[in-house]
């Protein structure tokens, strides 16, 4: 047996060594690798073979794989094993605990790692039942010193992220041993801290002193250990044990702060016990951490981190100066700033908890009084807000927040003072400074160790300004009028100021800035404040406090500031809208603003006449008229006065050959119809929006335009389509100005359909003659100013759209000219958005928008796709009855919308989806629903349901194609390939998003369930226990709209849209399956439940549900959400059809037993009934062999824990307690209860 033993040990030495040599072929290493595996499958020999291997003497590589095949045998033979073999491996493996390894500081981790495993394996199985003295025995191994000190710690470790953290154990045996752990936990957490303060105590007395440098290393491994295995315990122990003492274990922990080679771990408890939930009651104790000595080591030693780190990197740099070979110390340096740097973060984090804690305390039922000491707390916190590294000044934003917003906290002295503080930081915080591949600014150096480029900095830095912003309007409620002060400061300031373009200039002007300059980031910063400061100033304080002559001031200031930077005045436009609420108490400056946004809008950097505009250019256009409509929208009865001065700039533009941009006149158009509104005289309104479209009603209707229209062949000829262009020539490039044209007459329609409007007053509206009747509900019917227009128009926009969707025939596509033959195409643009690829935004700035004419022929057919169907859209929402009333509209929209909807590519059917449809559902009077809406949706439900289930299965066949053809792809030639098919499917995803979105909004009217219970006071064992049950309701409580109610009516239309539903729960979406299994569903089958439906299309239902868990099941949401819909279609039709049993007999692995119980429960009055939760569990159970696995776990080797006896005795049901349901609530404390 032994000369067997020692032959077998030979050879696996030899095949490890194989394994881990770089230089062994592929061949040879899959072979050695084959023969250990199946050693560890099939030998008889293997715990003589892993002991031996396993033997300190050995090789670590060779020790590693020897404790490795005594892991597989105890994970998957344990249950074969006889009781003596058992007791043998334990005892071995107790021996190489007490003298298996070698010294703390020589022995390596993942052998120690290794080892700790075993144990932990074995505790899994056995304790406490058949192992009851094993905490016991773990405390004798601590005294044979440090090495087993260590692993003890590491098995404990590794127990609690077992049992707890990650629960890899079945519930009965985790219940055993969190409940054993738990009884145990003050003798197992006053053992922890014994060994802790024993370690500490031993390391500083030896600390400094010669010749005992390796004891001293040794005592400080193990207080790392002890704190790294008390920081798994801390997560989830009762709270009770962390604050005993006073708080002892705090204490120890902000003392060990100051060590440097423990703060890291010490910082991590200390945040791990700081981020506890629970009960307000047993977190009070928290509050000693206001205390001045705890502060102050927080303090301290984030002081004393931040010169470390930065005293590191001085000397890096001097180093590196006089060095010939930098990178070596480099490295060193940077190693270690990344930890007191990671330390730096830890604190920042245990001081943001602590003020969560004090949040959750002040103002509380547990009536707690505000700390004495909270400004110097918040000066610890403004501490790192003001830090150089951009990444710590966020981690504070939330807790920030949170102390702004609280209601008692926010009005206490010192937070009021504290608020002008954070104002002041706010001014460097919002400056946009730290790119990793600069270094013009300290911020560079952290953000060198945070990001991995330049870009992700970017992504960083806008979330955290946008988090900036949130708190910023918190603290300018509190302090209003300082923050206006602050603002205002900074305002005249940067007016003041020369413009510096840095190294950073444009490369397109001289003397231009680019999005880097530092004036550009700073004008940047000061108007994100000046943004957020004002619009809270108008909310937080009364009319006559408001600072309306500073303001003036201000207004007046910037009004008179010239630049012909583009970025800077793009900022410059932002602050007059910023600054316009408080204009209209001073009407006399409105005309002031209006002229300044003007020049704007025409806004040209003098140079080259003929040259493209930069994107910074067209920005600040598109800017100044967005900042105008913005005015006119929010503020018409003030800008009323100025009508006529704007409508004659507004004719003079157009007459006077200024080059404007169509958007950019029907930009200024849409503004002077929002101010029109204020007539509130309906023929007055109708007679300008008669004036202001004349020449786009003349060039739509005319029989040019009306012949281009409704014919695909001179339409593609009109625009140049089916031409091949060498070369680009604006000037004489016709087919561009008939383009121009149509787009012109598009936007126009857009604008007025969709701002002209009556009065929101009845009685106004009324007096200004809107009001035509009343519906039989009593709801007064108005008349819209543009109606006329828009009934004249009309017939050539439905022409439009059914042209448009006709040149995607075959023989329309092949009359596209070599040059256009991709214009139908996705634009490179839009497939970034659609692939989630972000955009480079630092260096487009500068660049001149040159297009190619693929470029422009594909934008000019996206945006006039996109308006036609806004057009619809907004028509519905904006002249309501007029619109609805149109005689034959639903053929008409249908012998346009829906024509030759095969060939429309799938990204061109979402805005018809989106745009159109989904706003006339949502708009449609309820009259129009059978006349409107059942004839349009029900031949669009049927057609998508058909369309997207073929993209599906394409979609399937090509992932199974791919999986059998893997080694055969040529990678380099199907790169370009690969990313269309992830584009083709992404869109497919898309559109299914949108259809059932649409399928959601005619059907499903929502219904917003109240919480619960408040989240903090939750027990945390509970929230663990209950997480997966909680994301479904017990019974889904939407219910169906009045447009579902009527689609219900209609048979066939009513079986679409369930087949639809059902249908798409096994396509591989899982955002799509949750939502639509939650919220879809069942509420469209329960409205039918009680009638006769086919028994096919039961069982098609039911095996629907367990097909989307076969795809979906790897997904804890959706498994979770799939198996409540099986379980109610299950419970409410098993009673009517039989044939249900017949589809769960055919389910893998059933338990024939537990169903024939639970139909037995399900169908009997008579037997013992079950609560909620045990019956899911007790489903989940049944339908198990359905789930589908992610590929990671397909072909994982299932491991088995058998349960052993129970711990407690189950007691006997008392029947007197609740007669008609002797299993309520004491049922669920049960014991036994294997669903809990």
């Amino acid at each position: 047996m032994a000369d067997q033993v020692a032959a077998m040990c030979d050879q696996l030495v030899k095949a490890v060594n194989v394994i881990m040599d770089a230089e062994t072929s592929q061949i040879y290493r899959l072979e050695a690798l084959k023969f250990c595996e199946e050693f560890k499958e099939t030998s008889s020999l293997c715990v003589p073979c892993g002991l031996q291997l396993a033997d300190k003497a050995q090789p670590a590589v060779v020790r590693h794989f020897g404790l490795q095949i005594l892991e597989h045998i105890i994970k998957f033979r344990w249950n074969d094993m006889q009781q003596q073999e058992k007791v043998h491996l334990k005892e071995c493996a107790m021996q190489l605990l007490s003298n298996g390894t070698h010294s703390i500081l020589d022995e390596e981790s993942h052998i120690k790692d290794a080892l700790s495993r075993i144990v932990v394996e074995m505790i899994k199985r056995e304790w406490p039942q058949h192992w009851p003295d094993m905490l016991k025995e773990m405390e004798t191994l601590t005294s044979q010193g440090e090495a087993q000190t260590e692993l003890v710690m590491l098995i404990l470790l590794r127990l609690a992220e077992d049992v707890i953290t990650f629960q890899t154990l079945p519930t009965q045996r985790r219940r055993d041993i969190q409940q054993t752990l738990t009884q145990n936990m003050e003798s197992i957490f006053t053992f922890m801290m014994g060994i802790l303060q024993i370690n500490v105590e031993d390391y500083r007395k030896l600390k400094g002193s010669p010749g005992n440098e390796l004891q001293m290393r040794a005592h400080c491994r193990v207080a790392v250990a002890t704190l790294n295995t008390l920081a798994g315990y801390i997560d989830w122990v009762a709270l009770v044990y962390i604050t005993s003492g006073n708080c002892h274990l705090l204490e120890i922990l902000c003392l060990l702060l100051s060590e440097p080679e423990l703060q890291l771990e010490a910082a991590e408890c200390l945040l791990i016990a700081m981020s506890r939930k629970g009960k307000l009651e047993e977190r009070k104790p928290f509050m000693l951490l206001f205390d001045d000595v705890a502060i102050q080591y927080i303090l301290s030693a984030a002081q004393t981190a931040d010169g470390l780190a930065i005293y590191q990197k001085s000397a890096e740099s001097s180093l590196s100066s006089r060095d010939s070979e930098p990178s070596m110390c480099t490295s060193r340096a940077v190693e270690v700033v990344e930890r007191r740097y990671i330390f730096l973060k830890r604190l920042c984090q245990v001081l943001c908890a602590l003020g969560g804690q004090l949040c959750s305390l002040v103002g509380s039922d547990v009536e707690v009084e505000v700390p004495a000491n909270l400004s110097k707390y918040m000066e610890a916190l403004l501490a790192f807000t003001t830090h150089s590294s951009q990444f710590l000044k966020s981690s504070t934003m939330a807790t920030w927040g949170a102390l702004f917003r609280h209601e008692a906290l926010s009005k206490d002295a010192a937070v009021v003072k504290m608020a002008v503080k954070f104002l002041r930081a706010s001014m460097t915080n919002l400056v946009k400074t730290g790119f990793p591949s600069r270094d013009n600014n300290p911020n560079c150096e952290y953000s060198r160790v945070d990001f991995d480029s330049d870009e992700d900095f970017n992504s960083f830095f806008n979330s955290f300004r946008a988090q900036q912003g949130e708190v910023l309007r918190s603290t300018c409620r509190i302090v209003p009028l300082e923050a206006f002060r602050i603002g205002a400061e900074w305002l005249q300031y940067q007016i003041t100021s020369p413009i510096d373009t840095g190294d950073n200039a444009s490369k397109t002007a001289e003397g231009l800035c680019s999005l880097l300059s530092p004036s550009v980031v700073q004008w940047d910063a000061m108007t994100v404040f000046m943004e957020c400061m004002v619009s809270q100033i108008i909310k937080s304080v009364d009319e006559e406090k408001l600072p309306i002559d500073q303001s003036m001031e201000l207004l007046q200031a910037v009004l008179n500031y010239e630049t012909k930077d583009p970025l800077i005045l793009s900022c410059v436009l932002t602050n007059v809208s910023a600054l316009f609420p408080l204009a209209i108490h001073r009407p006399h400056f409105l005309p002031q603003v209006l002229i300044k946004l003007f020049k704007a809008v025409t806004f040209e950097i003098d140079h080259e006449p003929k040259a493209p505009w930069t994107r910074a250019v067209k920005n600040v256009r598109r800017h100044a008229c967005s900042s105008i409509i913005k005015i006119c929208r929010d503020y018409p009865q003030y800008m009323l006065p100025c009508f006529e001065m704007f409508y004659n700039h507004v004719k003079e533009l157009f007459s006077s050959g200024v080059a404007l941009t169509h958007m950019e006149k029907c930009a200024l158009m849409e503004a002077l119809v929002l101010i029109s509104n204020q007539f509130k005289d309906y023929e007055k309104q109708k007679a300008f929006v008669d004036e202001l479209m004349a020449s786009v009603v003349a060039e739509w209707t005319s029989n040019e335009i009306r012949h281009v229209l409704w014919n695909p062949d001179t339409f593609l000829s009109f625009i140049g389509a089916d031409k091949v262009v060498t070369e680009q020539k604006e000037d004489a490039d016709t087919a561009a100005i008939n383009r121009g044209r149509l787009s012109f007459c598009l936007y126009a329609i857009l604008a007025v359909v969709k701002r002209a409007h009556w009065p929101a007053d009845l009685e106004e509206a009324k007096a200004g003659g809107f009001v035509v009747g009343y519906t039989p509900a009593g709801a007064p019917m108005y008349r819209n100013p543009c109606t006329a227009q828009f009934l004249i128009l009309m017939p050539n926009l439905l022409a439009l759209i059914r042209t448009h969707n006709s040149l995607f025939l075959p023989e329309n596509m092949a009359r596209l000219s070599e040059t256009f033959s991709r214009a139908h195409e996705i634009m490179d643009s839009e497939k970034k958005v659609v692939l989630g690829l972000s955009h480079h935004l630092l260096d487009i700035y500068d660049s001149p928008v040159c297009k190619t004419m693929i470029e422009r022929m594909q934008g000019f057919f996206c945006t006039l796709y996109d308006n036609c169907y806004q057009i619809l859209g907004s028509a519905g929402v904006s002249l309501q009855q007029e619109f609805y009333n149109i005689d034959k509209l639903a053929e008409g929209m249908a012998g346009s919308a829906f024509v030759s909807l095969d060939h429309v590519p799938d990204h061109r059917l979402r805005p018809m989806i989106r745009l159109f449809l989904r706003q006339l559902v949502l708009s449609c009077p309820q009259e129009y629903y059978e006349s409107l809406l059942c004839p349009l949706l029900g031949p669009l439900f049927g057609y998508m349901l058909q369309r997207l289930n073929m993209r599906w299965q394409v979609i399937n066949q090509r992932t199974s194609i791919n999986g059998e053809h893997e080694e055969e792809e040529e990678l380099v030639c199907q790169e370009t390939q690969v990313t269309q098919e992830m584009l083709e499917e992404q869109v497919v995803r898309l559109l299914t998003r949108e259809v059932l979105e649409l399928l959601t909004v005619t059907c499903i009217s929502r219904k917003v369930s109240e919480p619960a219970a408040n989240k903090e006071e939750m027990d945390e064992e509970d929230m663990m226990m209950d997480s997966v049950q909680s994301a479904s309701p017990a019974q889904p409580t939407e219910e169906l709209t009045e447009l579902g109610k009527c689609l219900l009516k209609h048979e066939n239309l009513y079986m679409s849209l369930l087949t639809l539903s059902f249908t798409s729960l096994s396509w591989k979406d899982a955002t799509n399956c949750h939502r639509t299994a939650s919220l879809v569903c069942w509420t469209l089958l329960r409205q039918v439940v009680a009638g006769n439906l086919l028994t096919e299309a039961v069982t098609w239902f039911f095996t629907s549900v367990l097909r989307g868990l076969q795809v979906h099941g790897q997904h804890e949401v959706c498994s979770s959400t799939l198996s409540q819909l099986a379980m109610l279609i299950y419970e409410n039709l098993r009673p009517r059809y039989m044939e249900l049993r017949g589809v769960m007999t055919q389910i893998p692995n059933i338990n024939l037993e537990a169903l024939d119980q639970y139909d037995h429960r399900l169908m009997d009055p008579s037997a013992q009934k079950f609560g909620e939760k045990k019956r899911k569990d007790q489903f989940r159970k049944l339908i198990a062999g359905t789930v589908g696995k992610a590929l990671c776990q397909q072909f994982r080797k299932e491991v088995h824990i058998r349960n052993l006896p129970s711990l407690f005795k189950k007691p006997k049901p008392d029947k007197d307690i609740v007669n008609n349901e002797p299993l309520g609530l004491a049922a669920l404390f049960s014991p036994k209860n294997d669903a809990l």
